[in-house]
């Protein structure tokens, strides 16, 4: 998983509440597998309307945010299922942080361990960014996770809350598996501590059910 520290690209708008993970990948995309990547099955039934065309009506779909890797949505992002799919799918779409006023707890915790960072900002302040995106496609962000903000063009900093542990495994870029191996040196002085304290465990075998 790469280090996210600071991120400074286009952000498009997508000022919808309550996108949950059947939005952001329809289930019948999920039978192909991953392989070909999932970014044109990202928001399929969002961006294109019944005939296959992209809708022009749809702020994501304007030429200057094609790129994007920031995405500004509504309440309750990724709501629904638990399918980590959805994180998939933004991220092979080129999204690496979604700024919204809430997010489904599930994807929430799916995107901070695949490398991408969900904000949280009140939805005041959502909402004016979504309103400044929208009035100037292809206008930036800047996510800052050292200073925990969110940035505009003007430079104007809005704080956001993430817990310490979430932040050190973004900023180092480790996933689950390189955080366990990051405390191997704790847990074998763990283990040579349990030896000395309680002798007669170690090296027993696990019980066997009773044949009876």
């Amino acid at each position: 998983m790469d280090p996210f520290r600071t991120l400074t690209a286009i952000a498009a708008p997508l000022p919808m509440p309550n996108v949950d993970t059947d939005q952001i990948i329809p289930a019948r995309f999920l039978r192909a597998g991953r392989d070909g990547g999932f970014g044109r099955a990202c928001l399929h039934d969002v961006r294109f309307g019944p005939d296959g065309e992209p809708r022009a009506d749809l702020p994501l779909n304007h030429p200057a945010v094609q790129g994007a890797q920031i995405l500004v949505s509504g309440p309750n992002f990724g709501c629904g299922s638990s399918r980590e799919e959805a994180v998939y799918a933004l991220w092979d779409f080129g999204i690496r942080a979604v700024i919204a006023p809430g997010f489904g707890d599930i994807f929430y915790g799916n995107a901070l361990k695949n490398g991408m960072v969900p904000v949280v900002l009140p939805e005041p302040e959502v909402a004016e960014l979504t309103a400044r995106l929208q009035a100037a496609p292809g206008s930036r962000l800047t996510v800052d996770l050292d200073a925990r903000t969110v940035s505009d063009e003007d430079g104007v900093a809005r704080p956001f809350a993430i817990t310490e542990f979430a932040r050190r495994r973004l900023l180092e870029g480790l996933d689950e598996l390189d955080h366990t191996l990051s405390l191997l040196p704790e847990i074998d002085a763990l283990e040579q501590q349990m030896r000395r304290q309680w002798p007669w465990n170690a090296g027993l075998p696990s019980p066997t059910p009773s044949s009876d």
